[in-house]
């Protein structure tokens, strides 16, 4: 079973060969550069890789006209970008930027100008954002929304960071949309100031733009203007071989150009248009079908890597059977081994315990009939010298039965003709000139239907209490008072003597006095006698 678990294996190192042979045909041969971007995205384990890939072919794709396509590129690198990363940031603001101009281009205003807030929110370049802001300029001034788009034209050019190729652009498109706010508004000195700039810093692009918006102001007013400047960016679009800027040139040179020369433009247009939509079908058709290859075969790979899984499935499954059949066998032999030890262990230890628990008893037994008993007689000799010999001889024969009794592990009971005369007894065997004892509430039905065993149990605690008494006390008067309720005996004994030490610590014989009454059922306190002698209040249930 631990043989069949999959280990988890490193990510390997990030592979450049496909990102850097996308790259090498970017400028040559999109189609080998697409083809080798998906590679990237399909077989990539670095998400910052596969993310840049994606970002790439949005932008082929936008190229090739395909805008839509370009959108899923875009979508699918957000999902690779860390927005925690300051460099994934900047890549995330990157992504929502080109969002917003493929939807432009696709005149989904609302969604550009979406797509431009989370680009803001998300950048961490200073000089990106009069970029950002700008084209959502653009994307309000397409909605005629000419206020909106002036304030962020204004925002834009007070940005710090903001180059002279951005300051062209976004003063031409602030000329431009003041123009289209108010056809009365000089925007051609602004123009010529943004031309000059982008002629400065030798910037086609920007030129071509220029040109553009210089052709459009002076297309109803000055149309040899507007011809020269259509004419200009013609010859910019060529050189830049932009198809689309061509075709933009061309219906402004058809509108202002003489009759003779409109054919000449109108065919170098059809033709351009035909041929460029025909590429970008092409490019489109191409770029769908590197990426339905590409899925095709990550499906047949994955339906190969199954088929492989589910056989190594099944061997696996037969090797593991055999492991739990042998480990289960194992298992049972020493599950049973430690079943017959525990077995064992545990006869010995009841076995032990048996005779612990025995030999407490016993010594318990020997403790309260004999040791006690023998204290009592040993008592009664000292403080009555004249005891009579027939007494003390069936004193010390009742000692010997029981003890005969214990070691035979057999119960001696006595029936006792009057149980008040008992404790009686018991307690006179204790009294000396120096020694006076009191009680109250010894009668004959205080014991009436008191158990024997419960009686020899009763008596042998108020033995420990009178021994205790005699030992450590120094007590020269004790008092005994018993109550009988209907189903509970109370007992009071009282002393004089020093009491309990503090803290108190009880030896055996007190110990076994508080263990005989729980026994019963009954419960003990100790105390003192307004702060002298011992004071022991026993309550025991007779039911």
């Amino acid at each position: 079973m631990f043989s069949c678990q999959k280990k988890a294996t490193p990510l390997p190192a990030s592979d450049y060969r496909n990102y850097d042979k996308a790259y090498a045909f970017l400028s040559t041969d999109q189609d080998s550069a697409f083809y080798y971007f998906n590679k990237v995205v399909t077989e990539s384990p670095d998400s910052q890789q596969v993310a840049l890939a994606y970002t790439t072919m949005a932008m082929l794709q936008s190229d090739a006209g395909d805008h839509f396509g370009c959108q899923e590129s875009l979508t699918s690198s957000l999902r690779y970008l860390n927005a925690r990363d300051a460099k994934g940031r900047n890549d995330l603001a990157n992504n929502y930027n080109e969002l917003g101009m493929s939807s432009t281009k696709l005149r989904n205003y609302t969604d550009a100008i979406s797509y431009y807030d989370q680009a803001l929110s998300t950048n961490k370049d200073p000089a990106f954002v009069p970029t950002i802001l700008n084209n959502q300029g653009n994307a309000y001034r397409h909605k005629r929304k000419y206020a909106q788009a002036l304030k962020l034209y204004q925002m834009a050019i007070r940005s710090k960071g903001t180059t002279a190729k951005v300051q062209a652009r976004i003063l031409t498109n602030m000329a431009t949309t003041q123009w289209l706010c108010d056809p009365t508004y000089p925007a051609a000195p602004e123009l010529r100031r943004a031309l000059a700039i982008r002629q400065h810093e030798n910037d086609l692009w920007g030129q071509n733009s220029s040109y553009a918006h210089l052709a459009d102001y002076y297309m109803n007013s000055m149309p040899d203007s507007a011809l020269d400047y259509a004419g200009r960016m013609y010859s910019i679009a060529q050189r830049l071989h932009s198809a689309d800027d061509q075709l933009e040139a061309l219906q402004k040179l058809i509108k202002v150009s003489p009759p003779q020369l409109t054919k000449i433009y109108f065919t170098r247009y059809d033709q351009l248009n035909d041929s460029l939509q025909t590429v970008r079908n092409a490019a489109k058709n191409q770029f769908a079908l590197i990426r339905y290859n590409t899925e095709r075969h990550k499906a047949d790979k994955l339906r190969l890597q199954k088929e492989n899984s589910e056989k190594n499935y099944q061997i696996a499954k037969q090797w593991a059977a055999i492991f739990i059949i042998l480990t289960m066998a194992i298992a049972g032999v020493i599950i049973f081994s430690q079943r017959s030890r525990r077995k064992q262990v545990e006869t010995e230890a009841k076995a032990k315990q048996d005779l612990q628990e025995y030999q407490l008893s016993t010594s318990k037994k020997i403790h309260d009939v004999v040791a006690n008993g023998l204290y009592q007689v040993m008592a009664e000799i000292e403080h009555q010298p004249e005891l009579d010999k027939e007494i003390l001889a069936t004193r010390i024969d009742i000692l010997y039965k029981q003890s005969r009794a214990i070691s035979y592990n057999r119960s001696l009971e006595f029936n006792y003709q009057d149980l008040d005369r008992e404790i009686t007894d018991m307690l006179t065997s204790f009294s000396s000139p120096r020694m006076t004892i009191i009680t109250a509430g010894n009668e004959a039905n205080t014991w009436n239907s008191v158990r024997v065993h419960m009686f020899n149990e009763i008596k042998n605690v108020l033995l420990e209490l009178m021994i205790n008494m005699k030992k450590h006390s120094r007590a020269d008067r004790v008092v005994l008072r018993f109550q009988r309720d209907t189903d509970r005996l109370h007992i009071w004994y009282q002393d004089n003597g020093v009491g309990l030490p503090q803290p108190t610590k009880f030896g055996n014989g007190l110990t076994n006095t508080g263990n005989r009454i729980r026994t019963m059922n009954g419960s003990i306190t100790f105390g003192s006698n307004n702060g002298a002698g011992l004071l022991i209040q026993m309550f025991i249930p007779l039911a």
